[in-house]
């Protein structure tokens, strides 16, 4: 199993706008092709304005092809060329992680 770590650096301010958004436009079709994230999280201390999140696969093989279906779905694609969203990302990290053996996930 592994896990795919996302940390996007918002504008200051934007973080309730871009959970808005991804809540209304963007959720229903990615959890569609990638199951529900493991976790949605914003940051509350250290680094500031940064959404969190967390999805599994069975392995990158599995990430990869869930991920090729996501990219060419039109309601996808719509989410991401909305204009509402631009310039809210400043920055975006992806870490994939892979479990330990007696990891609990």
């Amino acid at each position: 199993m592994i896990f795919d770590l996302r940390t996007y650096t918002l504008r200051t301010g934007s973080i309730k706008t871009f959970l808005e958004i991804y809540e209304r436009d963007g959720l229903t079709v990615q959890s569609r092709h990638l199951g529900m994230p493991v976790g949605y999280f914003t940051t509350e201390v250290g680094e500031l304005n940064q959404v969190v999140h967390l999805w599994k696969y069975a392995s990158m093989a599995d990430r990869e092809q869930r991920r090729a279906a996501l990219e060419i779905d039109p309601q996808w694609i719509t989410y991401r060329s909305n204009p509402d969203n631009a310039g809210l990302v400043l920055r975006q990290q992806n870490t994939i992680l892979r479990s330990a053996p007696f990891s609990p996930l």
